[in-house]
């Protein structure tokens, strides 16, 4: 493995202006270090999205080590990222579960996966300007706002079956990001997980019968996903699931982007397509096993642009400890026993942050809400999101992430389209 990457200066320091590029690395002890930093990165939210969906955490990290892995082999060693679980999944896997059973939720992950990898050959096949036609920023944000603001009831029912200890939890994740610098403040949702569950057991709500029968060492619990053949019903969580295929393909091009920034390097964005193709494969994994579905993670971009290096060999480390993790179901019992006010008030926090990052799409690429396409490509979207709105269609249910997805699109493109035939542009209305 040492011969795919070339030694950086001494291999011990990286100079003031220059970055340690994929292809680079430091010293072996030092690149474990930094493959640990990205383990602990990721590892707040990528436990959290089991947590909150009924998933088995040990199983959901050894497919995240897994996915890792196979995203570097795929994208030719070149694009360093780390395939953690995607919130996008929390409120379309809740639901199925509900009606379907974990094996209805599989499904919808896994046709998830194919679909996005799917669009990943497509990528190669004819490039990326298809999906930046069909999903701009306005749209592209909406949809990632829409899906997070839609979970903000699941964030309330939490936090009501404990307030004081989601509070303290909240605060504490609030508070960590202007206490601490550095690394520390990157990890302000690990640190009020682990405050929310300090003032939990003092206040006696954490339930450890199960962690001391657990083994130290041995296969996390897997599961398969529901045969839609076998029974029709599960076909059903298709219209929540399939929405999700955008929210994956604006992360991972978001991701790309800015790697191809930071390091410099305009050619990491020919990578596109074996990105999307990789995720793709990683979360169809993940849907046959039992694990949740995957996506590039911005929380380890963060590390990366703290210390200014952007070696792969940090990412093949951080995967190999995420599935030896997976292989102790002892870390999944004790993941397992976080009671619902620290989840109420990670929560409370964390799905805002997501709706939040939506707008910030809009903020970077300058959208312009002056104009009514915008306006009500927003509005609409957002509405519908925010309230989960429902259709049913026979035994096929079409959900608040749904239809705000498919609101944004159709509202957008329809009103650009009349707007250029009759020449209104789509701009500000007369004064």
């Amino acid at each position: 493995m040492a011969q795919l990457w070339t030694l950086h200066g001494d291999g011990k320091n990286v100079e003031a202006d220059a970055v340690v590029k994929p292809g680079e690395r430091l010293t072996w002890p030092r690149m474990i270090g930094l493959g640990g930093q990205h383990v602990v990165a990721m590892f707040g939210a990528t436990f959290l999205v089991p947590v909150l969906t009924g998933f088995p955490p040990a199983t959901t990290l050894l497919f995240s080590g897994i996915g890792t892995l196979l995203f570097l082999l795929i994208t030719k060693n070149r694009l360093p990222s780390y395939l953690g679980s995607s919130f996008a999944f929390i409120a379309p896997i809740t639901a199925a579960v509900a009606s379907t059973g974990m094996g209805g939720a599989l499904f919808g992950i896994l046709a998830v996966g194919a679909l996005l990898a799917l669009v990943g050959v497509v990528v190669l096949i004819t490039g990326i300007g298809w999906i930046n036609a069909l999903m701009p920023p306005v749209v592209s944000g909406a949809i990632v706002a829409l899906i997070g603001f839609n979970l903000a009831p699941a964030a309330k029912n939490n936090f009501q079956l404990a307030p004081l200890t989601a509070l303290i939890t909240l605060a504490a994740v609030i508070f960590s990001t202007v206490l601490f610098k550095g690394m520390l403040a990157r990890l302000s949702i690990f640190i009020g997980v682990v405050v929310g569950y300090i003032a939990a057991v003092i206040a006696g709500e954490v339930d450890f019968s199960t962690v001391g029968d657990a083994a130290w060492v041995g296969l996390p619990q897997f599961a398969l996903p529901a045969n839609p053949f076998a029974d029709s019903a599960v076909w059903g969580v298709l219209p929540a699931f399939l929405p999700v295929v955008l929210v994956l393909v604006a992360e991972n091009v978001g991701h790309i982007r800015g790697v191809a920034q930071m390091t410099e390097s305009p050619e990491v964005n020919r990578l596109t397509g074996r990105a999307l193709l990789a995720d793709g494969l990683g979360t169809v994994l993940a849907g046959f096993g039992g694990g949740s579905g995957t996506t590039t993670y911005g929380e380890n971009i963060g590390v990366m642009a703290a210390t200014r290096i952007y070696s792969t060999a940090a990412y093949w480390i951080a995967g190999a400890v995420a599935i030896l993790l997976g292989l102790s179901p002892k870390v999944g019992a004790v993941i397992n026993t976080i009671p619902a006010g620290v989840l109420g008030g990670v929560t409370t926090a964390l799905y805002g942050l997501i709706g939040i990052i939506g707008v910030k799409i809009w903020l970077d690429n300058k959208v312009d809400f002056s104009k009514p396409v915008n306006q009500f490509t927003a509005a609409t979207a957002l509405i519908i999101g925010i309230a989960d709105f429902t259709l049913n269609a026979g035994s096929v249910t079409f959900n608040g992430i749904a239809l705000g997805t498919v609101a944004a699109i159709v509202i957008y493109h329809a009103m650009t389209a009349v707007a250029r035939l009759r020449g209104t542009d789509g701009g500000p209305r007369d004064a």
